[in-house]
């Protein structure tokens, strides 16, 4: 599971590079008022490509590091504790919820008939995301859930 976990920590670095290359990119397509392109076909498909790698490895260490079965098991002890509800909880389903946001995103941005209505769309649902993201990460700084940087093996 160490392995695992330092995966995920790892990947969460290739969403955050890859998700503000996307937003970065919806950002400077409105401004600039240039049409959608590869480049920001190629952002978003990978945004979305890591985001679902990340899925996979959390719902490895979601049902094996024994979140879920202290969730089912006693409920009330683990919402009364910041801690384990931050990990059973609070961020399993801010991360699945941005990964629905970026996967409905990609779809609309798909469908858009103009490049103004793409990058728009790009912004919106993967700001949204991003936030989402950036919100759910135990980044070392947060008391009592913080995580390193980078983990080893």
């Amino acid at each position: 599971m160490q392995t695992i976990l330092v995966l995920h920590n790892l990947v969460r670095w290739l969403i955050l590079l890859f998700g503000f290359w996307a937003i970065i990119n919806a950002i400077s397509g409105l401004t600039g008022k240039r049409p959608y392109s590869a480049n920001d076909n190629r952002s978003n498909l990978l945004f979305m490509i890591f985001c679902d790698i990340q899925l996979l490895l959390g719902l490895i260490l979601y049902f094996n590091n024994g979140w879920f079965n202290q969730l089912t098991s006693n409920a009330k002890v683990v919402m009364k504790d910041a801690a384990l509800r931050f990990y059973t909880v609070e961020h399993t389903l801010m991360m699945i919820l941005a990964i629905i946001l970026v996967h409905i995103g990609r779809s609309s941005v798909k469908r858009a008939s103009t490049d103004s209505q793409k990058h728009k769309r790009m912004l919106v649902y993967f700001g949204i995301a991003m936030l989402l993201i950036l919100a759910a990460i135990p980044w070392p700084f947060r008391a009592g859930i913080g995580r390193p940087w980078f983990m080893s093996f």
